[in-house]
């Protein structure tokens, strides 16, 4: 599904936005803010939900103890009475439905801005070399992967899959083409053929594990060498690869520290995407009652996502539209927690800030006196 989507849906309207601008950069952002405009009405509905349930969740959690107490012998009684409270309030779950249908969508991009034209694309074949004598009894089982549309210019990619018709597994000494192909079994090298600047993206092959095991040959032909287990990869360049974008030097860089240097685009990305989730936060919690344990997460969050991303191999590209994403976010949030909400809501929110503005008020009086006694302290000698 994920493919499906990105070929027949994404990748369209990535060519449609590169044919009026000529910048993937550019295609990047309009991409990012189109799919996030289409899925509006979804996303909204959870940030809805949530918010609903922050509010209500107390007042749920109380009265449902109220009614599992006064119900115990009576279950069928009490899950009438849950039922109806469910009813009043909604469910915790009704903000995870609008959640997971748009997370295909969200996988797909995630997987083009991934791969080609804007990072290089590498298909890994994990091979098995088995002893001569034992080859004969295993059976044949042909191996396809997972498909990558590839851009051979501008406006045109195709998708192209590997293959080993006889399968991962080899005896020692035997040798295995690996074939690059369309999904209608045309030769990678073929339609490259085609182009006249074809040959640039012809796929470079080596062992990245298990070079004791297996070699390759620059066509993609594995030999087994000894029994063990051998990873071999074909990596396609990436058209736009190296096209840079503003600050960003190329959109397919991976890794913010790369043989001894910084790459200054990649932290200021990774700063950028830890900011905007933190603003994005932030704004959720408008206007609700302060909750010190829920506000200590939204700001160790953040941090630790940021920290995790900085030595997460992710291409510029990716970090881009992550960022987009997040304002995108932000700026949802912002204009949904100035929506009015359902009355019985409202009359509690009023009534958690009320009670909040009491407790402050009560606390501050408390520690500004002089005359209450701590419980560790003595008592007066007096």
């Amino acid at each position: 599904m994920i493919g499906y989507i990105s070929d027949n849906l994404l990748i369209p309207i990535l060519d449609f936005f590169y044919g009026l601008v000529p910048s993937y950069g550019l295609a990047i952002v309009a991409l990012t803010i189109v799919i996030r405009l289409a899925l509006f009405p979804l996303s909204a509905g959870s940030i809805r939900s949530a918010r609903r349930m922050r509010i209500a969740q107390p007042v749920m959690q109380k009265r449902q103890a109220e009614i599992k107490s006064r119900y115990a012998n009576d279950p069928q009684k009490q899950q009438e009475e849950l039922g109806k409270l469910m009813n009043e309030f909604g469910s915790p779950l009704s903000g995870c439905l609008p959640l997971l249908v748009q997370m295909p969508i969200l996988f797909a991009l995630f997987a083009t801005l991934r791969g080609s034209p804007f990072a290089d694309v590498p298909y890994l074949v994990n091979v098995k070399v088995l002893p001569s004598d034992q080859i004969a009894t295993v059976e044949p089982k042909p191996f396809t992967s997972a498909r990558h549309s590839i851009f051979v210019t501008e406006t045109d990619h195709v998708p192209i899959v590997a293959s080993l018709p006889g399968g991962t597994k080899l005896g020692t000494g035997d040798a295995a083409q690996i074939n690059l192909q369309t999904l209608s079994g045309e030769n990678f090298n073929s339609v490259l053929s085609q182009y006249k600047e074809g040959q640039k993206f012809a796929p470079k092959w080596k062992v990245t594990k298990g070079e004791e095991f297996a070699k390759v040959s620059a066509e993609g032909l594995v030999t087994a060498i000894s029994p063990g287990d051998a990873t071999v990869e074909g990596k396609i360049p990436g058209l736009a690869a190296k096209s840079g974008f503003l600050f960003i030097k190329a959109l397919g860089q991976v890794g913010f520290y790369v043989d001894g240097a910084i790459n200054w685009d990649i932290a200021i990305l990774v700063g950028g995407f830890g900011l905007t989730l933190l603003i994005s936060q932030a704004l959720s919690g408008r206007g609700m009652p302060v909750n010190p344990q829920q506000s200590t997460a939204n700001k160790i969050t953040p941090v630790m996502i940021t920290g995790m991303f900085l030595f997460f191999p992710l291409p510029a590209g990716v970090l881009l539209y992550m960022v987009i994403a997040n304002i995108f976010q932000a700026l949802q949030t912002f204009l949904l927690s100035r929506e009015a909400l359902p009355e019985n809501l409202q009359k509690i929110l009023n009534d958690q800030l009320t009670q909040q503005s009491k407790g402050t008020v009560i606390a501050t009086s408390t520690t500004g006196g002089t005359s209450e006694r701590l419980p560790f302290e003595p008592k007066s000698g007096k």
